[in-house]
């Protein structure tokens, strides 16, 4: 999976996080370091750095999506 083609783009993850729990978010990523994502969770409404190992699947998301 390769989640670098979406920068700068909305899209849906399937995401692990460090306990183990599996989430659904709505995201834009705005950019890839060092094996992490700087990211805009929209359901959370601020900033993350996501764990690229973590993200389980990536769909990106097409015309509105309320989140």
């Amino acid at each position: 999976m390769s989640i670098e083609k979406y920068i700068g783009r909305r899209v849906e993850v399937i995401y692990e996080d460090s306990k183990g729990r599996i989430t659904k978010r709505v995201i834009t990523v705005y950019s890839i370091r060092d094996g992490r994502a700087r990211v805009l969770d929209w359901g959370k409404r601020s900033y993350r750095t996501l764990s690229i190992s973590r993200i389980l699947a990536v769909v990106p998301v097409v015309g509105r999506h309320a989140s």
